[in-house]
């Protein structure tokens, strides 16, 4: 998630079992701590565009690597508060911030390597955006009331709110697979699989996506006291003999091609707007459209050992806008 969220939820981690005159150390090193595994977003290369792809949200945010980011952590941060923790203390606000930050990011739908180095499958539980105000917002004002009251139990009950919020979004979760497995019914449609994910900014509406007969299906669903469900897009699953004969399957961007349907779990498509455009078809600024949130841009006659170029498209639209808001409202 943002640095925002998984700074409060670090913190709000670190102070449920700090002491009262603890509370505003303990709350700093759980926040930095929190923050940290994703200082992995500063391994990338200018000469290979999809390299930061692999690494980020790999072995700093896998299990088995929270007691050595929490030790670095502990001994980096530790100069702050020297003198006012013990290293005991320190250490475990720090193992707690950190610990907290790769199970957050499981929870949203980009992919996290839990279990890195045992497998590099990207967990991913889609039971919160991204971004979520109604998550973070009661998140950090609690741990802000828990700092200045120097109350521990502020901060727990930031910490209840976080996991209480988060089990939501595990039953609207549910609610958004059976519509879209019923949406899927009218059109004579019984996918093996049938993926959920939260639209950017709530657990209120969400995204269902789909694969049948090689095209994938994109619908919508708002989740409030009564539920309405809005049929999307279709789009042909991405092949490359297909899309891309002139592609040459030794070249670097073939190969980048693989890279990035490894990171998208095989959800790609071509860009309906550009030919040269492998998009990830999990994610779209509206959640009834296939359109570019980010993707790879291949180049015809390019040399072999030139790669894809990267691409997102992350700023919405007055369209765009003017769609959410209806599909909000509607």
């Amino acid at each position: 998630m943002d640095p925002v969220s998984q700074g409060a939820l670090g913190a709000a981690a670190a102070l449920v079992v700090a002491k009262p005159d603890q509370i505003r150390s303990v709350a700093m090193l759980g926040a930095l701590a929190g923050m940290a595994p994703d200082l992995d977003v500063f391994i990338r290369s200018s000469a290979d565009p999809l390299l930061f792809l692999e690494y980020h949200r790999q072995f700093t945010h896998a299990l088995v690597f929270i007691p050595v980011g929490a030790l670095i952590c502990a001994l980096v941060l530790g100069t702050l508060v020297r003198g006012r923790l013990s290293s005991r203390a320190i250490y475990w606000a720090c193992l707690l911030g950190y610990g907290s930050h790769g199970l957050l990011d499981a929870c949203t739908s980009y992919g996290t390597q839990l279990f890195w180095p045992f497998t590099d499958a990207r967990i991913a539980w889609n039971n919160v955006s991204v971004i979520d105000p109604l998550f973070t917002v009661p998140l950090v004002v609690g741990v802000g009331l828990a700092c200045c009251r120097h109350s521990p139990r502020m901060a727990r009950s930031a910490a209840m709110w976080a996991l209480a919020y988060l089990l939501l979004g595990v039953a609207q979760r549910e609610r958004a697979e059976v519509l879209g497995s019923e949406i899927a019914a009218t059109r004579g449609h019984a996918p093996e699989e049938l993926v959920a994910k939260p639209a950017f900014g709530s657990l209120l509406l969400w995204r269902t996506f789909y694969e049948h007969e090689g095209a994938y299906y994109v619908d919508a669903a708002r989740l409030g006291f009564a539920a309405k469900v809005f049929a999307g897009e279709r789009a042909a699953k991405f092949d490359t003999t297909r899309d891309v004969p002139w592609l040459s399957v030794n070249s670097q961007q073939a190969r980048d091609v693989e890279r990035f349907r490894w990171f998208s779990n095989d959800y790609l498509a071509l860009d309906p707007g550009h030919p040269q455009r492998v998009i990830d078809v999990r994610y779209s600024m509206v959640p009834t459209r296939i359109e570019a949130l980010w993707g790879i841009e291949l180049e015809v006659g390019a040399a072999p050992d030139v790669h894809a170029r990267f691409f997102t498209e992350r700023r919405p639209s007055k369209a765009q806008r003017q769609e959410m808001l209806r599909l909000l409202t509607d």
